[in-house]
């Protein structure tokens, strides 16, 4: 077993963009990071270059939509450390047959929602009895502005309309509602993260903030302290409206 001083934390989908970035500033804040992809090979090339960086850094294979590797991925981290202290859950997609809900084809819907809530969901589940044994354990769904039901019924709402990935992240928010309210009597704090409109291939590198910028509000409820919030939905300027 591996030494426990450091906090372990484990980042799906964590070979670029948003996820590979928050394994970086978990890495830098002193956390042993295992970074979470599907792709073993692209999964050790960024792990590599964050252990370059002199980060303690591994890589985990992990495709939230393949049970076989969730399962895998839990024993070997029980194996290794017994407990997981932080879970973020980054893994997401998006899909070009995705739009306005009168337009969109169902089976992008459903293969959006499978990976972006319910690979979420198996995943936390397999994660739990790990954080269970964490003094205080932090599960930080990243969300989005987006699954935001207020700003979406808004007059004014975002001119981007995708039914599937919107209600794939208005479901983690309630995933983060009810997980809250039922280890609201443990040490294990969950929140949603909305990153905010970064730069990523996820919109095409249209984002207005850069990818650390959207890294923030994921890491800073990853490191909540003991008297942070729980069941919370906030973004870099603050709370977000459910």
């Amino acid at each position: 077993m591996q030494s426990n001083a450091k906090k372990i934390a484990l980042v799906t989908g964590a070979n670029k963009g948003i996820g590979f970035e928050v394994a970086r500033q978990l890495g830098a804040s002193g956390c042993v990071v295992l970074l979470g992809a599907r792709n073993e090979s692209l999964g050790k090339e960024a792990a590599a270059k964050l252990a370059a960086e002199g980060l303690d850094v591994r890589f985990v294979l992990i495709d939230v939509t393949e049970p076989s590797t969730i399962t895998a991925a839990a024993e070997n981290i029980s194996r290794d450390f017994d407990r997981l202290d932080i879970l973020v859950n980054n893994a997401g997609i998006n899909d070009p047959a995705d739009g306005p809900a009168l337009t969109a084809h169902p089976d992008a819907v459903e293969r959006v929602l499978r990976t972006n809530f319910l690979g979420t969901l198996a995943v936390t589940r397999a994660m739990l009895p790990l954080l269970r044994n964490s003094a205080a354990g932090r599960i930080v769904n990243v969300s989005s502005g987006l699954g935001s039901l207020t700003r979406s019924a808004s007059p004014n709402p975002s001119s981007t309309n995708l039914i599937g990935y919107s209600a794939s992240k208005a479901a983690l928010n309630m995933l983060t509602v009810q997980l809250a309210r039922q280890l609201s009597d443990t040490a294990i704090k969950v929140n949603s993260a909305a990153p905010g409109y970064t730069a990523t291939d996820l919109n095409g590198f249209r984002g207005t903030q850069t990818i650390p910028e959207g890294a923030v509000e994921p890491v800073r409820l990853a490191l909540l302290p003991d008297d942070g919030p729980t069941g919370s939905y906030s973004e870099r300027a603050g709370i977000v409206p459910w």
